[in-house]
């Protein structure tokens, strides 16, 4: 069976984007063309659509187009590592909470919330781009 291939423009409909869009993630190294026909025009899989829906999730978390980009272009890193230290970090930092100082408990609470939301918006992401 064929693996359906967009244009840029079908992409960028599919995907709720601009093509110019697209092709700023292409020059960012974001999506790469699954191929490119005999008249040089780049051509994407389907999973493209899910990348830059996910890269619109990560936007919105804070996270900038070049992390990004440079996240993708790295070389293997293990989720189940990353894990690992979060899990000892959440560990140092039940044994330190709380700090006394309700300001810096209100500070320190902000950015449990705000790792949380990354944490979970990841989960969301190993579905969706698996």
């Amino acid at each position: 069976m064929a693996v359906e291939l967009l244009r840029i423009g079908e992409l960028a409909t599919a995907a709720g984007v601009s093509p110019r869009t697209v092709d700023f993630y292409t020059r960012l190294g974001i999506l790469t063309p699954a191929e490119r026909t005999r008249g040089g025009f780049r051509m994407y899989d389907r999973r493209a659509v899910a990348r830059i829906a996910a890269v619109r999730r990560l936007e919105q978390c804070g996270i900038g187009l070049g992390v990004i980009a440079a996240s993708l272009q790295a070389g293997e890193t293990s989720p189940t590592a990353v894990l690992a230290g979060i899990a000892r970090d959440t560990e140092a930092l039940e044994s330190a909470a709380p700090t006394g100082d309700p300001a810096t408990d209100r500070l320190i609470v902000a950015v449990l919330e705000r790792s949380h939301h990354l944490i979970t918006t990841a989960a969301e992401l190993m579905g969706v781009l698996s």
